[in-house]
């Protein structure tokens, strides 16, 4: 992998479960880490917990290990992304893939946040995946974030 890699992106699109989503994430090289942007449209519209069921969104939003988004089993999709990324074997809550939430205003959200997880070189060749339910932090291995809506590959710029 080369080092000098100074942007990445991933085209995410949506599955089965949710064929609308689009949308793109840029990972640019700062000082210390990595810039990370996102803006998506299509996502479902928040739904609160009821009779114990998780809430649909906020979105857990994470890198995943493989670049791999075969949709596979259409009820179950994109599990060839595999698990979260996580090269220092943290818990999770801790994980370099482990991104914020995302907030669909109306099926959109967009978001910047600075990661010193990685840089994007380290991140190419990776998916991305957006999840029906919020990430909790805490569950292991994954947080609780359910069925996977939307994939996308990161690639060098």
């Amino acid at each position: 992998m080369h080092t000098n890699i100074s942007a990445a992106y991933a085209n995410i699109v949506g599955g089965p479960l949710q064929p609308q989503i689009r949308g793109v994430i840029d990972f640019y090289d700062v000082r210390g880490g990595t810039w990370v942007c996102v803006e998506v449209y299509g996502l479902p519209p928040y739904q609160p917990a009821t009779n114990g069921r998780n809430p649909i969104g906020p979105h857990g939003f994470h890198i995943h290990e493989f670049g791999d988004c075969q949709v596979g089993d259409p009820f179950d999709p994109f599990q060839a992304a595999g698990e979260h990324w996580d090269p220092t074997n943290q818990p999770h809550g801790n994980h370099a893939g482990d991104f914020p939430v995302l907030f669909s205003n109306n099926g959109y959200s967009k978001m910047c946040f600075f990661t010193n997880a990685f840089k994007p070189y380290q991140v190419v060749g990776k998916s991305i995946i957006i999840h029906l339910n919020p990430d909790d932090y805490r569950t292991q291995p994954a947080g609780d974030s359910g069925k996977r809506l939307a994939c996308g590959v990161i690639m060098k710029t």
